[in-house]
């Protein structure tokens, strides 16, 4: 038993298979600090932000699957935490915050760095409490690392720090976490309308979403039966698309390909394991949902029937109640347009490259997806690295593709990438960094220095906000406080010790990234991209192309998705000729 309130929670932590707290030491959270000194198995994280804490733990929860920690003293230490705790809580990732407090005879009284964490936390956690004797522990940290495996999702534990260092009221005990959730079964009549209604249907569209990491064999199977393309969601991209004859790309802002069409012209869209959050991009008409969670079943569009159950065990169940379909015009059609987007537009980033300056980032994202391992991690920057990553990189069932995905926060390649690297010691970790999200937290590159963290940093330096420039252009504005100005990144990281390396010239750019990624350690490559590369959605309504036209003088309008396109044309080499 530990002697004292920390070292009680730290035995706690350690009981559900913590091995890191990132935060940042002070004041209130020195007893939980010097508790994490004395145990073994578990090591203090420092960060230079609360906020990349945060995205650390969120990254690494997101790799693993178990419980991630992050911490922050009382007042401004712990509203730091709250912008990666949103993140994590969005992304349904079990991260717990430990929030230190002031004195617990102060509270109350206004004073020096006096906040109310249980209320501040309230909006980005399914679960907050709050300590107030010792009495409490261990019970009250068990509750709520269970709220978070079981969510998942962020739970945040609020203590004094003089209550932490009182001694312990309770012997620590022992407790067992949830290790392998539940699979929802879909109840039997709704397996039965859902294969009535796709039997009936004569073209029939899927998309779909994060839901589907492990129905990649079951969707294959559905649409070889039912002869459908499956289009999806940014973040169902890395679990469906590859070893997919059936491919037709993305819908939505970062979209490519035929997805937007195959949803449009088809009588009956089976959305799998999604919450795809642009409604307009969704057809509105002739949708069926199939998700583990009833409560968003119907929240993004009518339907004309909510299947609740996991996507996999649906499929297995409503499989051997279809008909093969037999008529391939539908899908033959979706994949020869979905061919024909690619090839008309991959020759943006791919004709007299080694000319075009400032650097093409189209070709600077397909050339890093060829070189980069095949089971790298890849943690990706909101704005327009989003777009990079969405349309070039390529994924095969073992690499991993992190981002601020729901969130959209700015900053948070970098210390996702951190919690990645430490969680998956053995495995290549790049962090696709705006020069936007770095310069915002331009400081945890002291964190990568200082845990020689063999992160590859690939810095896409436009010297602008990219994608608030499109979203102004887009509505008419022009464009206003976009520029971030020449800033030399490889000498700012040269000057923390990391190795560093700058492009300018095209023709070097597959030169300098092998090196980059063959370096041991923390490598940074800042490449000067072009920033008037910018990217629309393969849909865009009347009034966004006026405000285009209005805002825009001489703008490359670029897509293409790399090796996709290798896939895209396969698919339409495979398909079965009279």
């Amino acid at each position: 038993m530990g002697s004292s309130v920390a070292e009680q929670m730290v035995e706690v932590l350690r009981e559900a298979g913590v091995e890191r707290v990132y935060g940042v030491v002070g004041d209130s959270l020195n007893p939980v600090v010097d508790a994490i000194r004395r145990t073994e198995g578990i090591e203090w994280v420092h960060v230079r932000n609360e906020e990349a804490g945060a995205f650390a733990a969120a990254g690494e929860a997101e790799l693993t699957g178990r419980l991630a920690v992050c911490a922050g003293s009382c007042g401004p230490g712990n509203t730091h935490l709250i912008q990666g705790l949103y993140d994590a809580q969005r992304s349904g990732l079990p991260v717990l915050a430990l929030a230190s407090h002031i004195p617990s005879s102060q509270i109350g009284t206004g004073f020096f760095q006096e906040t109310h964490p249980e209320r501040v936390f309230t909006d980005c956690s399914s679960w907050c409490e709050t300590v107030s004797t010792p009495a409490q522990l261990p019970r009250l940290l068990r509750i709520g690392i269970q709220h978070a495996l079981g969510s998942p999702g962020v739970a945040v534990l609020v203590f004094p720090g003089d209550v932490a260092a009182l001694p312990a009221a309770h012997p620590t005990g022992t407790g067992h976490y949830l290790t392998e959730r539940a699979v929802a079964a879909p109840p039997w009549s709704q397996v039965q309308e859902l294969a009535r209604r796709l039997n009936a249907a004569e073209k029939v569209a899927v998309f779909a979403g994060a839901g589907v990491r492990d129905a990649h064999a079951e969707v294959m199977e559905l649409a070889g039966t039912v002869l459908a393309p499956v289009g999806h969601s940014l973040r169902g991209k890395e679990w469906i698309q590859y070893d997919n004859p059936y491919d037709v790309g993305m819908s939505g802002l970062l979209g490519y390909g035929a997805c937007h069409q195959a949803l449009h012209e088809a009588d009956l869209v089976l959305l799998l394991g999604t919450d795809f959050p642009y409604d307009s991009f969704l057809p509105g008409r002739n949708t069926i949902q199939v998700d583990h969670d009833a409560t968003r079943l119907g929240r993004r569009t009518p339907l004309e029937l909510a299947v609740h159950g996991d996507v996999a065990a649906t499929l297995r169940a409503v499989l051997p109640l279809l008909e093969q379909k037999t008529d391939r015009a539908f899908l033959d059609d979706l994949l020869d347009r979905h061919c024909k987007a690619l090839e008309e537009v991959v020759g943006a980033y791919t004709k007299k490259i080694e000319k075009h300056v400032p650097i093409h980032p189209e070709y600077v994202a397909s050339v890093l997806d060829e070189l980069a391992d095949e089971d790298a991690v890849f943690t990706v920057d909101t704005g327009m690295n989003n777009v990079w990553a969405a349309r070039y990189l390529s994924p095969n069932g073992r690499r991993r593709v992190i981002g601020s995905f729901l969130h959209g926060s700015m900053a948070n390649a970098l210390p996702h990438a951190i919690g990645a690297q430490l969680a998956a010691p053995g495995r290549q970790v790049v962090s696709m960094s705006g020069d936007g999200g770095i310069g915002m937290l331009l400081g945890e590159l002291l964190t990568l220095a200082k845990y020689r963290l063999p992160v590859k940093t690939v810095v896409f330096n436009n010297g602008a906000l990219g994608m608030i420039k499109l979203e102004m252009l887009v509505s008419g504005y022009p464009e206003t406080e976009t520029d971030n100005g020449d800033v030399d990144y490889a000498a700012l990281a040269r000057a923390v010790g990391l190795q560093a390396m700058r492009v300018t010239d095209p023709a070097k750019v597959r030169e300098v990234l092998a090196e980059a990624l063959s370096r041991p350690g923390p490598v940074l490559v800042d490449v000067v991209t072009d920033p008037n590369a910018l990217s629309i959605p393969p849909h865009i309504t009347a009034a966004q192309l006026k405000g285009f036209a209005l805002a825009a003088g001489r703008t490359v309008l670029s897509g293409g998705v790399g090796r996709m396109i290798d896939l895209a044309r396969s698919n339409l080499r495979n398909i079965p000729r009279p």
